[in-house]
C-alpha cells in the first residue's frame, strides 16, 4: 500500500531540481551536473525529516520511471532536430571530422580499459562512455556563446550527428552483449545485425508513412495531436525493446522520421517541455543510485580519462578544421566544445547497471560526466583566448551570429 507522502516526497524531489535548476541558470551554467550532485547528496545517506524522507526511498521507483521516460524524450527530441534529409545533407563534415572523432576516442576507451584491467563486456561500456558527446551541453553551449552560425559550428553539428548515430548503434550492440545474456559471438553478431535490420528498415518505411502520418496530425485538437505523437513514441519505443533493441533507439528512430513531417515545429514545441521535465528527472534519479561515498576509487581513473578525452578531442578538431576547409584557430573551439558528456554516457552506464557488471562503471561515469560537463563549457568560453596566447592573434575574426535558426538556413 503507498504512503500517503508519497506525492509529497515527488514534490519535494521536483521542488529540489528546480532549485538547482535555477542556481545553475543564474551562473549561466549547464543544469546536468547540478542535477545528479542534487541526487547524489539527497540519495542514499540523506536525514529523514519527520515523514519526509529525503532519500526517497518510497518514491523512487516513480522517479527512476521518470527518468526512464526523460531517456525516451530526450533521443525522441534529439530525433526531431535531425532528421534524415539533414543528415543526408550534412555529408563531408560528418563522415570526415565524425569517423576521426569516433575513432580516437573509441580507441581511448579501450586503452583505458586495457590498463584498468576491465573485462571484455565493461570495456566495451566504457568505449561507449569516452566516444558519447553530451549533444544538450553543446547545443547549450553553442547558444549561450552566440556561435550557433559560424563556421565551425556547422562542423561541430556534422560531428555531432555521426556521433549520435554512431551511439545508437553501439547502444544496439551493448543490448545484445549485455542484456540478452547472450554468451555465444554469434547470437550478439546476430542481435547486432537485427537491430541495424531495424533501424534501416524502419528508417525507410518510416519516411514513406510520413504522408499519412500527417494526414492523421492533421487535426485541431491538441490533445488528439500529443496523443498520437506519443502513440508513435512509445509503441516504436516499446516494439524496439521487444526484439532486444534499447527502448532509446527506438525513441531516436521515431523522432528522426517525425522530423520530415509538415508539423514538425508544432512536434518540437508539443514535445519540449516533456523532454525538459523528464530529462531533468532522469539526471535526478541517476545521481540518487549513486552512492556518494563510492567514489573515491575512480576519481583517478575518471580524471586521467577526462584529460585523454579533452587531449584527442583537440586532435578531431584539428582534423576536422582541415577536412571542412575552415580557419586552423577553429580547433580548440571544436575540441573543447565536443569534449562534454552527458546523457549518452549515463543511458550507457545504465545498460551496463542492468546488465550487473562492476559498479566500478557506474562510479567511474559521475565523476568523469561531472568533470567534463563543467570543464568543457569553461574551456569553450575561453578556447579563442587560448588559442591566441599558444599561438597569437589573427588578423580577421568571424563575427558570431546569435541566433540557431540561421544556422539551419545556412544549411538548407
Amino acid at each position: 500500500m503507498l504512503s500517503q507522502t508519497l506525492i509529497l516526497e515527488i514534490g519535494i524531489a521536483v521542488i529540489l531540481v528546480t532549485l538547482v535548476g535555477l542556481f545553475a541558470n543564474k551562473l549561466k551554467f549547464s543544469v546536468i551536473p547540478f542535477f545528479i550532485i542534487i541526487g547524489m547528496v539527497l540519495g542514499q545517506h540523506a536525514p529523514q525529516i519527520g515523514h519526509i524522507d529525503l532519500t526517497f526511498t518510497e518514491s523512487k521507483p516513480f522517479i527512476d520511471f521518470m527518468g526512464r521516460l526523460g531517456v525516451l524524450f530526450l533521443l525522441f527530441y534529439l530525433g526531431l532536430e535531425f532528421s534524415v534529409g539533414r543528415l543526408i545533407k550534412s555529408g563531408k563534415s560528418i563522415v570526415t571530422g565524425g569517423s576521426v572523432y569516433v575513432l580516437l576516442n573509441f580507441c581511448s576507451g579501450l586503452l583505458l580499459g586495457y590498463l584498468m584491467g576491465l573485462p571484455f563486456k565493461e570495456t566495451m561500456v566504457l568505449c561507449g562512455i569516452m566516444t558519447s558527446s553530451s549533444t544538450a551541453i553543446v547545443a547549450k553551449v553553442l547558444t549561450d556563446l552566440k556561435r550557433t552560425a559560424n563556421p565551425e559550428t556547422e562542423v561541430i553539428m556534422g560531428m555531432i550527428m555521426f556521433d549520435d548515430l554512431f551511439i545508437a548503434m553501439h547502444i544496439s550492440f551493448l543490448s545484445g552483449l549485455i542484456l540478452t545474456g547472450s554468451s555465444s559471438v554469434w547470437a550478439v553478431a546476430g542481435t547486432s545485425l537485427l537491430a541495424l535490420g531495424f533501424i534501416l528498415i524502419f528508417l525507410i518505411l518510416g519516411r514513406k508513412l510520413i504522408p499519412f502520418i500527417d494526414r492523421l496530425l492533421d487535426v485541431n485538437s491538441s490533445e488528439l495531436f500529443i496523443l498520437i505523437i506519443f502513440s508513435i513514441l512509445f509503441l516504436v519505443a516499446g516494439f524496439s525493446e521487444t526484439i532486444h533493441v534499447a527502448e532509446a533507439i527506438g525513441a531516436l528512430m521515431a523522432g528522426l522520421v517525425l522530423a520530415d513531417s509538415r508539423y514538425i515545429k508544432k512536434i518540437e514545441a508539443m514535445v519540449l517541455p516533456y523532454k525538459d521535465f523528464f530529462g531533468a528527472m532522469f539526471f535526478f534519479s541517476f545521481g540518487l543510485s549513486i552512492d556518494i561515498f563510492s567514489l573515491g576509487g575512480a576519481v583517478m581513473w575518471a580524471s586521467i580519462a577526462a584529460f585523454v578525452t579533452i587531449f584527442f578531442n583537440l586532435i578531431s578538431g584539428y582534423f576536422a578544421t582541415k577536412f571542412a576547409g575552415v580557419k586552423r584557430r577553429t580547433t580548440f573551439d571544436i575540441g573543447f566544445t565536443l569534449a562534454a558528456r552527458g546523457e549518452f554516457s549515463i543511458i550507457m552506464a545504465n545498460i551496463g547497471k542492468a546488465g550487473a557488471l562492476l559498479p566500478v562503471i557506474q562510479s567511474f561515469v559521475v565523476v568523469y560526466v561531472l568533470i567534463l560537463s563543467i570543464l568543457a563549457p569553461l574551456l569553450t568560453k575561453e578556447s579563442r583566448n587560448i588559442w591566441d596566447r599558444i599561438f597569437g592573434k589573427d588578423k580577421k575574426v568571424v563575427k558570431a551570429v546569435k541566433t540557431l535558426s540561421d544556422l539551419e538556413n545556412r544549411q538548407s
